[in-house]
């Protein structure tokens, strides 16, 4: 929601609280057991100007928060992303690392999809594939998967090729797929360019965590929701009415007030 847009929204819902302020002053006027009818009114009346006027505001809170947040030095976002191997991921590594703010891209590690093992196959992997290569830091055989954790600059396809060329002797088949695993850090501020960059490439992040990220959480959760924000707008309406509804003994309460502290300044 633009600027312009927010501050008609704001002025229009005030406007709809000097009306109730106005339909309080004229209690004078009216019986005592009217009273209540004015309140039920300035209910409805803050009521439909909060769920009209301000909650598409309140709606927008969270993104004001994420604007903020990318306003602040020294922040950083961390992007996690799941790989299909027939990507060029060294091309897309430097894409990115060319990009500003770009902190770091490693490659984690590998999952290759297998069939389903019975326990005897299951066992023969768990004995085999840390033989296979030195540079598999760990590694955990699923049911019909094998997640291979790849060592410091070590990248996803060495880690395949070293495991095609093994599985290829072994079963003369190769692997047609496997999905890699690789984490981005980039500067807060610069993470929509790199939104941008990853979907042209067709690729959206399977998670991200940092400032941005626990800000929007922190802000969603307290929250309140449409129904419980339109019942506090009913509420302020209501209060906007009691203060026109007493505001002929509050101006004189107000009035001894500043009379008395104008009077102890003197002293």
């Amino acid at each position: 929601m633009d600027i312009i847009t927010t501050i008609i929204y704001l002025v229009l819902f005030i406007v709809m609280m000097v009306f109730v302020f106005s339909i309080g002053m004229l209690r004078t006027y009216m019986p005592k057991k009217e009273v209540i009818l004015v309140l039920i009114v300035a209910f409805l009346i803050g009521s439909i100007g909060g769920a009209f006027f301000l909650d598409p505001i309140y709606d927008e809170l969270p993104n004001v928060v994420n604007a903020f947040e990318r306003t602040m030095p020294n922040n950083e976002e961390t992007l996690y992303l799941d790989l299909s191997s027939s990507l060029n991921i060294e091309e897309l590594k430097n894409e990115l690392s060319s990009t500003h703010g770009f902190k770091s891209f490693d490659e984690k590690s590998i999952d290759i999809p297998m069939w389903s093992f019975n326990e005897k196959e299951r066992n023969y992997f768990e004995g085999i594939v840390g033989n296979i290569d030195s540079n598999y830091k760990n590694y955990t055989i699923g049911e019909s998967n094998i997640q291979i954790t790849l060592a410091d600059n070590y990248t996803s396809t060495q880690a395949l090729k070293s495991f095609s060329d093994w599985y290829k002797l072994v079963y003369d088949d190769t692997i047609s797929y496997a999905q890699v695993h690789a984490v981005l850090v980039v500067d807060s501020s610069s993470l929509e360019e790199f939104e941008q960059v990853l979907l042209h490439k067709g690729i959206v992040a399977s998670k991200i965590e940092g400032h941005i990220q626990d800000s929007i959480n922190n802000t969603n959760s307290s929250m309140l929701t449409n129904t419980e924000f339109t019942l506090v707008c009913g509420g302020i309406g209501v209060i906007v009415a009691f203060m026109g509804i007493y505001i002929d003994s509050i101006v004189p309460i107000f009035r001894k007030i500043k009379k008395f502290l104008r009077e102890k300044r003197k002293r």
